[in-house]
């Protein structure tokens, strides 16, 4: 009990006392410039005024059944909940990591029955004999270099880097069913343009095929109405495909069945909103993205496994202690003078391992140059992110205006060439003309609404938004 005892002292002293080989971490130079160059945006709606990062998803994403089906995302998605699982397998090596930090103590019990042969015992016939054993024993490595301390810092980063990759993949989560969503509202919409202009083209064809009955229009005029009726008939099946196949990639991502209210009929502009953003922010914003923080933290648990592997190089002490009572009666067992201990130190010094140890130390250098330039990339891929949606953001506006003003013009126009040619003045081709452009125009202008918003949610991900279910 005293070897025991005296034991835990020394192992508690030596942790105290402890240091580490581990080098000074030091936070890397930002691989990007300072700023972004902002342009001046008017927001059509600025739902909160807080930077991005902080907008909870809620607030965001204002449409009220997309709300509805990012939450169910977040209860049923499989690769959030793998996420989840590798925080609790990050979170149990941590565990196994920090107890070799502490003394071992383990107990044990036995019992032998033996009878030895009279040839072992002089001739001498002995009877069978029964011995029974209990003990304590403990262990405990004293870490005077940090190796332990190295390798337990290290599992504590790793399992913060996963904490941090949760909430980067529910940030791709959130922005996936928001992109899965806009598009299926595309979808739909471009889908029911799609019928009304082949219910438009049918009654048109059934108008012209009366008139090429009584001779009034010509063969070719017939032929040019029923190539534009079956290009509508095509395009509605096409887009009634696009539907349900963005149905399907949308109850992927949600991981449940979706209910059909849930779904959007149309694309709608007040779909989210995103406060104004100040001129001049800052590139450190990056810094608090979570893909950025799973790097950095990846990043010290390999400068941590360096000083692991620098602590293999010296000496190695063990501290053991035993403590054993044994008895041929089991009543006896724990009686004076049965009791015996023994306390082994144990001092290991590397001479020759061939190279062994020293490849440690250049794996874990490298590991750690590895990791710091994953850690820039990630840097610089979230730079690129944020510069392209900003880039997008000051044109995508000026484009859907012009293509709203390009639709109300080459609608006008196809009307008016209706009218014209319904009075004889002029030919049913520069209708079908006019006609192709009203419809294509139209069409551009909800592939234009789609990519703004998609732009937005980009945005939104790209400065770090989404990880948080409401504005604090």
């Amino acid at each position: 009990m005293h070897a025991a005892a005296w034991l835990c002292a020394t192992a508690w002293l030596c942790a105290a006392c402890a240091c580490t080989l581990e080098p000074r971490y030091r936070t890397p130079v930002l691989p990007v410039p300072d700023q972004w160059p902002l342009p001046a945006t008017t927001p059509e709606r600025p739902a909160v005024n807080a930077p991005a990062r902080d907008i909870g998803w809620r607030d965001f994403f204002i449409d009220a059944q997309l709300g509805q089906l990012i939450g169910l995302a977040l209860a049923n998605n499989r690769d959030l909940r793998v996420a989840v699982l590798n925080i609790e397998q990050a979170r149990a090596q941590y565990r196994i990591q920090r107890a070799a930090l502490l003394p071992s103590l383990d107990a044990s019990a036995s019992f032998i029955r033996e009878k030895l042969p009279a040839s072992s015992t002089y001739g001498v016939p002995t009877p069978a004999s029964g011995t029974f054993d209990a003990g304590l024993s403990t262990s405990y490595e004293v870490d005077l270099f940090g190796s332990v301390r190295s390798l337990t810092h290290a599992a504590l980063e790793k399992f913060i880097a996963q904490l941090e990759a949760r909430r980067s993949a529910q940030l791709s989560l959130i922005a996936e069913v928001a992109n899965a969503y806009l598009t299926l509202a595309s979808d739909r919409e471009l889908e029911h343009l799609a019928q009304q202009t082949l219910e438009s083209q049918e009654h048109s064809l059934t108008l012209v095929q009366r008139r090429h009955e009584t001779g009034t229009v010509s063969g070719l005029e017939l032929a040019q109405s029923q190539t534009t009726a079956l290009q509508a008939r095509a395009d509605a099946a096409r887009f009634e495909g696009n539907v349900a196949q963005d149905i399907d990639a949308l109850t992927l991502l949600v991981g449940t069945r979706v209910d059909a209210a849930l779904l959007p009929a149309q694309l709608d502009s007040k779909t989210m909103g995103l406060g104004p953003l100040p001129a001049g922010v800052p590139s450190t914003v990056l810094l608090r993205r979570p893909d950025v923080l799973a790097a950095e933290h990846t990043l010290r648990a390999a400068n941590a496994d360096i000083g692991a592997a620098r602590a293999a190089f010296f000496p190695n002490i063990t501290l053991t202690a035993n403590l054993d009572s044994a008895s041929n009666q089991l009543s006896s067992l724990f009686k004076s003078g049965t009791g015996a201990w023994t306390f082994a130190p144990l001092l290991s010094l590397p001479i020759f391992h061939g190279g062994a140890l020293m490849g440690s130390l250049d794996m874990a250098h490298a590991d750690e140059k590895i990791a710091l330039a994953q850690y820039e990339k990630t840097i610089q891929s979230g730079f690129r992110e944020v510069a392209d949606a900003l880039a997008l953001t000051a044109t995508s506006n000026r484009r859907r205006m012009a293509q709203e003003t390009l639709a109300e013009a080459t609608h006008r126009a196809y009307k008016l060439s209706l009218r014209r040619y319904q009075v004889g003045r002029d030919s049913y081709l520069e209708v079908l003309d006019s006609q192709r452009s009203d419809y294509a125009a139209r069409q551009g202008l909800i592939t234009t609404r789609l990519a703004e918003q998609s732009n937005r949610v980009t945005l939104y991900k790209a400065l770090g938004g989404g990880w948080q279910e409401e504005t604090p």
